[in-house]
């Protein structure tokens, strides 16, 4: 409960920020009275600037959620029932440390899987951090492996450029004349605070903005002069097409790819169907992805001519079947129209800028380590050994993650979360993975401890996080319960610093910062860039002393690391694939409608689906096109079941021609409900998503094939 606040008490406003997996770092000014916070503003200076969201602006109701967990729990009921009864902290820590010391002297260390995810991270109090290093006193552990984010886009730039690092800051947006946002939604997302702001200004000042998704996202609606509506898992086909017309037409940059590329003729030999008698053309991809032949070809004709113009191609399509080839593909054009390393261009890679600390983290990485793929932890947990995994699994430690929710194929999952003896999970609230956990440890809220915001999404900024208030009395941070089960397992050297003296470090470490005094005063420390961070800059301008990192200090079309694999899937140079559960499957006499699911504006992942002031922010909804609803009898407003072999759920229908025919949307993140038939009613995407991987290790959750039915 809140305490009354005393209007005429004195007001203390702390500087801190969002810990949260979207990537931007935003700007929140907590406003505390008699040590309870009573409201959260932003960033008030004009634009660009650090503004935060409605999800940051609403952590007040999630730092005092009614359903916030608030002490320690054990499980008494059956798993997943979500039955508990609070115990103490020397009972649950005498539990946890028992069962590791257990398990590891009964079935190696490796018989343990820790599950950390990013729900924190924050440069000291992330889950990852903390639970990694513990582990790795621990004596290891098995994890996962492979980015659910993009995977993709991981493999594509490690191929091409040798490197992932290959985004710009925000404001290079400003310098482009053409902005072709693919498969991206930044109104949403956001990517950074001021990046949205930035493609606004780039649209006032004359540049062209292009959205190329199967729907009408908000960014197409609110930023785009254009929608090219696109069958999802096609991607790479209508790029390809567009290589077509600018080699057919003689309108790619010959002086660039000559100098800063290698392999461009085999990828040419395919285009033009030398390689395999099929040409590429526009009519080619029109059959594949739906965009009719004329558009591509203006589209090619675009980005060939407008200079600068940056592609910048988002993570959701490369969340597919094959979508390694859509951001090779994308790479591959950004360097035949010349739009690598300088300003207003973009190198259409991952888009990841490196503004990290570069000194000291709390994290230790074991490479030693056994990992599963991220797509086949469920098989893992109840294969083990017997399936081809490192390991028979015995205890899950789980930690910043509500994976059941978020990982494919949830019914899976659920089969898999019964296998493990013993599953330990640190929790705000009770979620649909905490339910199955045996001991449940209630964790602080990030206002209720001091770290260091770093933005990874673009911005070159760094934000000091205050403590505002006193943490409830019976949570701890991550930090903290491992500090305590590392001094019961005798496990030395994991925490030997206050809060403030690691936080010191690392400011002390990290060239870029002010002194760690400064920084805290001031609380955010801007680093006044003079003209927009651009990857590789210098590997353009002076190629002799600054070389690609790749093997041929070369911007690679043809991968000789990918070459080598030898694994016709993944092609040496970027192709078109047709992917399972496509457009094109047999499958899809059964299952008709291609189902994506998008990120929601009132959730980071599945976090804040249980905060009313949020979801009441949510759309929810799932999105069907006119003509697919009609042939059903749907109309808006109706509840639908939406379903397919590997699972059901019900959600209420929003029709109308702002997605294409054929495809459907659900925004992922909703909490997992199932009803005693199994029926989710929550709407969470993942109980009808496949747990395979694409070849080059992408997270596929835009390859699902559902029916929709009226309920």
């Amino acid at each position: 409960m809140v305490k009354k606040i005393n209007p005429l008490e004195e007001e203390r406003t702390v500087t801190t920020s969002c810990p949260y997996n979207c990537g931007s770092r935003c700007l929140l000014k907590v406003h505390v009275i008699e040590g309870v916070v009573a409201q959260i503003s932003t960033d008030q200076r004009q634009s660009p600037s650090l503004k935060a969201c409605a999800r940051g602006l609403a952590q007040r109701k999630v730092v005092y959620a009614q359903d916030r967990l608030k002490r320690p729990l054990k499980r008494i009921g059956g798993r997943g029932e979500g039955k508990f009864t609070p115990i103490s902290w020397k009972e649950a820590l005498e539990t946890v440390s028992g069962e590791l010391a257990r398990t590891k002297k009964t079935n190696g260390a490796n018989s343990v899987f820790l599950i950390d995810s990013a729900g924190s991270v924050g440069c000291l109090h992330g889950a990852r951090r903390a639970a990694r290093r513990f582990f790795s006193l621990y004596g290891g552990c098995t994890k996962f492996h492979g980015n659910m984010s993009f995977g993709a886009a991981d493999f594509a730039s490690n191929a091409t450029f040798g490197t992932i690092m290959d985004g710009a800051s925000p404001d290079n947006l400003a310098h482009s004349r053409l902005i072709i946002l693919w498969g991206w939604n930044p109104v949403v997302t956001r990517f950074g605070p001021q990046t949205a702001w930035y493609l606004v200004k780039a649209r006032k000042g004359g540049t062209k903005i292009i959205c190329v998704d199967p729907r009408q996202s908000p960014s197409a609606q609110i930023l785009a002069d254009q929608w090219i509506p696109i069958k999802p898992g096609t991607d790479a086909a209508l790029l390809i097409a567009m290589a077509h017309v600018m080699i057919a037409e003689n309108k790619y940059d010959r002086g660039f790819v000559d100098a800063y590329t290698v392999g461009f003729q085999a990828f040419a030999d395919y285009v033009m169907g030398r390689e395999d008698g099929v040409a590429k053309t526009p009519g080619w991809a029109e059959a594949i992805t739906g965009v009719p032949a004329e558009i591509a070809v203006q589209l090619a004709r675009d980005y060939a001519t407008y200079k600068p113009a940056a592609l910048w191609p988002g993570w959701a399509p490369g969340r597919s079947a094959y979508g390694e080839q859509y951001h090779r593909a994308a790479i591959t054009l950004a360097a035949m129209t010349g739009n690598i390393g300088i300003e207003g261009g973009h190198a259409s890679g991952t888009g990841v800028v490196p503004q990290g600390l570069t000194g000291k983290t709390l994290s230790i990485h074991r490479s030693v380590d056994p990992t599963v793929h991220v797509t086949e932890v469920y098989d893992a947990l109840i294969r083990g050994k017997a399936g081809g995994y490192p390991s028979d699994i015995k205890l899950l430690y789980i930690v910043g993650s509500n994976f059941l929710n978020q990982f494919l194929n949830t019914n899976k999952g659920v089969r898999a979360m019964k296998a493990p003896e013993f599953i330990v999970a640190h929790e705000l609230f009770l979620t649909p993975t905490a339910r199955y956990a045996d001991v449940i440890l209630p964790v602080s809220h990030f206002l209720e401890s001091q770290d260091l915001a770093q933005p990874w999404a673009g911005g070159a900024y760094y934000i000091h996080m205050e403590k505002a208030i006193e943490p409830l009395a019976e949570t701890r941070t991550d930090l903290d319960i491992f500090s305590e089960l590392a001094l019961r397992l005798g496990l030395k050297g994991y925490n030997d610093k206050s809060d403030e003296e690691w936080i010191r470090t690392f400011v002390e470490e990290t060239p870029e910062l002010p002194e760690y005094d400064e920084l805290k005063r001031k609380g955010v420390h801007e680093f006044g860039l003079d003209r927009p961070w651009v990857a590789f800059r210098k590997q353009i301008e002076d190629p002799e002393r600054h070389p690609f990192p790749t093997p041929s200090g070369k911007i690679e079309i043809y991968s000789q690391k990918i070459a080598e694999m030898n694994n016709p899937q993944i092609p040496p140079v970027p192709k078109y694939i047709e992917p399972w559960e496509g457009a094109n499957d047999p499958l899809q006499k059964e299952w008709p409608i291609q189902l994506i699911s998008p990120h929601s504006k009132a959730r980071a992942n599945s976090m804040f689906d249980n905060v009313s002031q949020l979801k009441n922010l949510a759309d929810d909804a799932l999105w069907l096109n006119t003509t697919d609803a009609g042939d059903r009898g749907i109309t808006g407003g109706d509840t639908v079941k939406v379903f397919n072999k590997r699972g059901q759920l019900l959600a209420v229908a929003s029709v109308n021609d702002l997605i294409m025919p054929g495809v459907a949307s659900l925004d992922a993140g909703a909490w997992f409900r199932p009803d005693s038939d199994g029926l989710d009613r929550g709407g969470c995407a993942n109980v009808l998503t496949r747990d395979e991987k694409s070849p080059g290790g992408a997270f596929a959750c835009n390859t699902c094939l559902v029916q929709v039915e009226k309920a």
